[in-house]
Protein backbone atom coordinates (compact mmCIF):
# COMPACT_ATOMS: atom_id res chain seq x y z
CA UNK A 1 0.00 0.00 0.00
CA UNK A 2 1.50 3.35 -1.03
CA UNK A 3 2.23 5.93 1.61
CA UNK A 4 1.05 9.51 1.50
CA UNK A 5 3.59 12.33 1.03
CA UNK A 6 2.90 13.69 4.53
CA UNK A 7 3.61 10.27 6.05
CA UNK A 8 6.92 10.05 4.18
CA UNK A 9 7.92 13.53 5.37
CA UNK A 10 7.13 12.55 8.96
CA UNK A 11 9.17 9.34 8.49
CA UNK A 12 12.08 11.40 7.13
CA UNK A 13 11.97 13.81 10.10
CA UNK A 14 11.63 10.98 12.64
CA UNK A 15 14.61 9.08 11.21
CA UNK A 16 16.75 12.26 11.08
CA UNK A 17 15.92 13.25 14.66
CA UNK A 18 16.32 9.68 15.90
CA UNK A 19 19.70 9.35 14.20
CA UNK A 20 20.90 12.61 15.76
CA UNK A 21 19.76 11.43 19.19
CA UNK A 22 21.45 8.02 18.96
CA UNK A 23 24.61 9.61 17.56
CA UNK A 24 24.87 12.20 20.33
CA UNK A 25 24.08 9.66 23.06
CA UNK A 26 26.75 7.23 21.82
CA UNK A 27 29.31 10.04 21.50
CA UNK A 28 28.57 11.24 25.05
CA UNK A 29 28.98 7.67 26.29
CA UNK A 30 32.28 7.32 24.41
CA UNK A 31 33.67 10.58 25.83
CA UNK A 32 32.79 9.47 29.38
CA UNK A 33 33.85 5.81 29.14
CA UNK A 34 36.83 5.94 26.80
CA UNK A 35 38.79 8.84 28.25
CA UNK A 36 42.42 8.52 29.34
CA UNK A 37 43.35 6.24 26.42
CA UNK A 38 41.04 3.47 27.56
CA UNK A 39 39.88 1.08 24.83
CA UNK A 40 37.28 -1.67 24.85
CA UNK A 41 37.85 -4.73 22.67
CA UNK A 42 34.45 -5.90 21.43
CA UNK A 43 34.90 -8.75 18.96
CA UNK A 44 37.56 -9.75 16.43
CA UNK A 45 39.20 -6.45 15.35
CA UNK A 46 36.33 -4.23 16.50
CA UNK A 47 37.49 -1.94 19.27
CA UNK A 48 35.95 1.14 20.87
CA UNK A 49 38.68 3.75 20.90
CA UNK A 50 38.12 7.48 21.43
CA UNK A 51 39.47 9.90 18.84
CA UNK A 52 38.72 13.51 17.94
CA UNK A 53 38.67 14.49 14.27
CA UNK A 54 38.98 18.13 13.24
CA UNK A 55 38.93 17.20 9.55
CA UNK A 56 36.72 15.25 7.18
CA UNK A 57 36.19 11.55 6.66
CA UNK A 58 39.27 9.38 7.04
CA UNK A 59 40.90 12.26 8.97
CA UNK A 60 41.62 14.21 5.81
CA UNK A 61 41.55 18.00 5.85
CA UNK A 62 42.63 18.43 9.46
CA UNK A 63 41.86 21.93 10.70
CA UNK A 64 39.25 22.52 7.96
CA UNK A 65 36.32 21.74 10.28
CA UNK A 66 34.58 25.11 9.87
CA UNK A 67 34.51 24.80 6.09
CA UNK A 68 33.46 21.17 6.26
CA UNK A 69 30.60 22.09 8.63
CA UNK A 70 29.44 24.94 6.38
CA UNK A 71 29.43 22.67 3.32
CA UNK A 72 27.55 20.03 5.35
CA UNK A 73 24.92 22.61 6.35
CA UNK A 74 24.38 23.61 2.70
CA UNK A 75 24.02 19.95 1.71
CA UNK A 76 21.62 19.32 4.61
CA UNK A 77 19.49 22.30 3.50
CA UNK A 78 19.34 20.89 -0.04
CA UNK A 79 18.42 17.42 1.23
CA UNK A 80 15.68 18.80 3.49
CA UNK A 81 14.34 20.71 0.48
CA UNK A 82 14.37 17.47 -1.57
CA UNK A 83 12.74 15.50 1.26
CA UNK A 84 9.47 17.36 0.76
CA UNK A 85 9.13 15.56 -2.60
CA UNK A 86 10.36 12.13 -1.49
CA UNK A 87 8.43 9.35 -3.29
CA UNK A 88 9.09 6.21 -1.22
CA UNK A 89 9.56 5.09 2.35
CA UNK A 90 13.05 3.81 1.53
CA UNK A 91 14.08 7.21 0.15
CA UNK A 92 12.60 8.94 3.22
CA UNK A 93 14.60 6.68 5.55
CA UNK A 94 17.77 7.14 3.47
CA UNK A 95 17.48 10.95 3.45
CA UNK A 96 16.72 10.93 7.18
CA UNK A 97 19.86 8.89 7.89
CA UNK A 98 22.04 11.20 5.78
CA UNK A 99 20.61 14.41 7.27
CA UNK A 100 20.72 13.01 10.83
CA UNK A 101 24.31 11.86 10.39
CA UNK A 102 25.48 15.12 8.85
CA UNK A 103 23.80 17.18 11.56
CA UNK A 104 25.21 14.90 14.27
CA UNK A 105 28.73 15.75 13.15
CA UNK A 106 27.88 19.45 12.71
CA UNK A 107 26.61 19.49 16.31
CA UNK A 108 30.02 18.18 17.41
CA UNK A 109 31.80 20.91 15.46
CA UNK A 110 29.52 23.56 16.95
CA UNK A 111 29.51 22.48 20.59
CA UNK A 112 32.51 20.25 21.35
CA UNK A 113 35.84 21.61 22.47
CA UNK A 114 38.02 22.46 19.56
CA UNK A 115 40.67 24.66 18.15
CA UNK A 116 38.80 27.72 17.11
CA UNK A 117 35.43 29.11 18.07
CA UNK A 118 32.13 28.49 16.33
CA UNK A 119 32.17 25.29 14.25
CA UNK A 120 35.79 24.79 15.31
CA UNK A 121 35.13 21.72 17.43
CA UNK A 122 36.23 18.20 16.66
CA UNK A 123 33.99 15.27 15.78
CA UNK A 124 33.99 12.41 18.29
CA UNK A 125 34.93 9.11 16.64
CA UNK A 126 35.10 5.84 18.55
CA UNK A 127 34.26 2.81 16.37
CA UNK A 128 37.62 1.32 15.41
CA UNK A 129 38.08 -1.76 13.21
CA UNK A 130 41.88 -1.29 13.36
CA UNK A 131 42.83 -1.06 9.74
CA UNK A 132 40.01 1.26 8.79
CA UNK A 133 39.68 4.88 9.93
CA UNK A 134 37.81 5.37 13.21
CA UNK A 135 34.21 6.52 12.73
CA UNK A 136 30.94 7.11 14.60
CA UNK A 137 27.17 6.54 14.32
CA UNK A 138 26.73 9.77 12.33
CA UNK A 139 29.22 8.55 9.73
CA UNK A 140 27.33 5.25 9.48
CA UNK A 141 24.12 7.18 8.81
CA UNK A 142 25.67 9.18 6.00
CA UNK A 143 27.26 6.15 4.29
CA UNK A 144 24.40 3.67 4.73
CA UNK A 145 21.84 6.37 3.90
CA UNK A 146 23.68 7.20 0.66
CA UNK A 147 23.73 3.52 -0.32
CA UNK A 148 20.00 3.20 0.43
CA UNK A 149 19.29 6.37 -1.56
CA UNK A 150 21.02 4.84 -4.60
CA UNK A 151 18.97 1.65 -4.15
CA UNK A 152 15.77 3.72 -3.82
CA UNK A 153 16.58 5.59 -7.04
CA UNK A 154 16.54 2.31 -8.98
CA UNK A 155 13.22 1.19 -7.56
CA UNK A 156 9.99 2.28 -9.21
CA UNK A 157 8.19 4.97 -7.20
CA UNK A 158 4.82 3.95 -5.77
CA UNK A 159 1.74 4.79 -7.78
CA UNK A 160 0.23 7.07 -5.16
CA UNK A 161 -0.17 10.28 -7.09
CA UNK A 162 -3.84 10.86 -7.90
CA UNK A 163 -4.60 11.49 -11.54
CA UNK A 164 -5.66 14.97 -12.64
CA UNK A 165 -9.40 14.26 -12.57
CA UNK A 166 -9.26 12.89 -9.01
CA UNK A 167 -7.02 15.74 -7.85
CA UNK A 168 -9.21 18.44 -9.33
CA UNK A 169 -12.39 16.78 -8.04
CA UNK A 170 -10.90 16.59 -4.56
CA UNK A 171 -10.02 20.26 -4.78
CA UNK A 172 -13.54 21.07 -5.94
CA UNK A 173 -12.38 22.74 -9.14
CA UNK A 174 -13.79 20.30 -11.68
CA UNK A 175 -16.53 17.74 -11.74
CA UNK A 176 -16.45 14.67 -13.95
CA UNK A 177 -19.51 14.14 -16.13
CA UNK A 178 -21.09 10.80 -17.03
CA UNK A 179 -18.57 10.27 -19.84
CA UNK A 180 -15.65 10.63 -17.40
CA UNK A 181 -14.46 13.97 -18.69
CA UNK A 182 -14.23 16.96 -16.43
CA UNK A 183 -15.49 20.45 -16.78
CA UNK A 184 -14.37 23.56 -14.98
CA UNK A 185 -17.37 25.55 -16.20
CA UNK A 186 -20.46 25.19 -14.00
CA UNK A 187 -22.65 26.08 -17.01
CA UNK A 188 -21.46 22.94 -18.87
CA UNK A 189 -23.16 20.58 -16.36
Amino acid sequence: MPTRPGTRRILFAAVALGWILVDQLTKSWAVRRLDHDRTIDVVWTLRLNLAFNSGASFSRGQGMGKWIALVALVIVALLVWQARKVRSRLAAVALGMIVGGALGNVIDRAFRDGSGGFLGGSVVDFIDFQGWPIFNVADMGVVVGAILLVVASFRAPPEDEPDEVEASAAAGTATPDAAGTSSDDPEDG
